[in-house]
């Protein structure tokens, strides 16, 4: 009887083990699905929970609400850098990088004549709506403001981000991926988005000049220019993002229920499977990973980062 009460806490033991719970970005939806069903099909006993939301929600469900998770992976390196290290986590791994497009539909008011040149323009008429995501609650929102800025010194318009800022509001989403529905059903003409996004969901883009879009690491001296406000990590309290080329990162908690699942999960975003994965997605791979803490990246992930 013993022996079987033993046996039979043991199993119940193994069985709580077997889920694996990641908070993250929204624009990860897509390919974090994909590597979590590759991830069932080599580790058939764990269930992989996703739970997408702005990079700065996923931040506040740990910080502020307490809950439980093993993963969290951000649309920016700053979230878990500046919200999650060290009281939460330890180390955080950059791994992949983005850029920031004006996503739109052929049903789209002035479609066929929109380009480059003249993008702003027609985003600011009066029968045109454009959709973008809350800058307090996810990294795509305060990138759209700093797009914005950025076009405007690109441009020489002044004032042209105060205008954007002023107009559409009601438009506002919490995070990247709301904005999809807003243009599928015609609500909004067009979308400041993540490319990643446009390309899994097969919406035209336009692409914006490397000094605009975020996208190019050797333009961070020009992104670095601008900034935004958004809010902090406390209630009440604020934080300022200085522009930076795009990159998601991602982090195991320090008190992961399943660690072991956790790293081995990493370990296959980091490994050829998981960075085609991204790549077939949009989202380029940044290969090494970038660490800024090389000495407590685990040993099973040091062959992934730089030294």
């Amino acid at each position: 009887m013993l022996i079987s009460s033993v046996l039979s806490a043991c199993r119940n033991s193994d069985n709580a083990e077997k889920e694996l719970r990641i908070f993250h970005a929204g624009s990860l939806s897509v390919p974090f699905r994909q590597l979590a069903d590759e991830y069932e099909k080599k580790y058939p006993l764990v269930k992989v929970l996703l739970e997408p939301a702005g990079s700065l929600v996923c931040a506040r469900k740990i910080t502020e609400l307490k809950k439980s998770c093993d993963i969290i992976a951000s649309a920016d390196h700053l979230v878990i850098e500046k919200l999650i290290i060290p009281e939460y986590a330890s180390w955080n791994i950059r791994f992949a990088t983005n850029e920031m497009v004006i996503a739109y539909q052929d049903k789209s008011r002035h479609a066929a004549e929109i380009n480059p040149d003249n993008w702003t323009d027609i985003l600011l008429r009066e029968d045109v709506i454009y959709g973008r995501s809350d800058p307090d609650t996810d990294p795509c929102g305060y990138r759209a403001v700093l797009t914005m800025k950025l076009a405007e010194r690109f441009y020489g318009k002044p004032d042209l981000s105060g205008r954007f800022l002023e107009k559409n509001r009601s438009f506002i989403r919490p995070k990247e991926v709301d904005l999809v529905a807003l243009i599928e059903s015609n609500a909004v003409d067009y979308i400041f988005i993540y490319r990643s996004v446009a390309v899994q969901h097969k919406m035209k883009y336009l692409v914006l000049p490397d000094e605009i879009n975020l996208g190019n690491p050797e333009m961070n001296q020009v992104y670095s220019l601008v900034s935004v406000g958004i809010a902090g990590s406390k209630p009440g309290s604020s934080m300022t993002i200085d522009g930076e080329y795009i990159n998601y990162s991602i982090s195991v908690l320090n008190d992961a229920p399943n660690m072991k699942g956790a790293l081995d999960f990493v370990s296959m975003l980091l490994e050829p499977e998981g960075r085609e994965i991204m790549r077939i997605n949009g989202q380029e791979p940044i290969v090494p990973g970038l660490t800024l803490q090389p000495g407590l990246i685990p040993a099973s992930l040091k062959t992934y980062v730089n030294r």
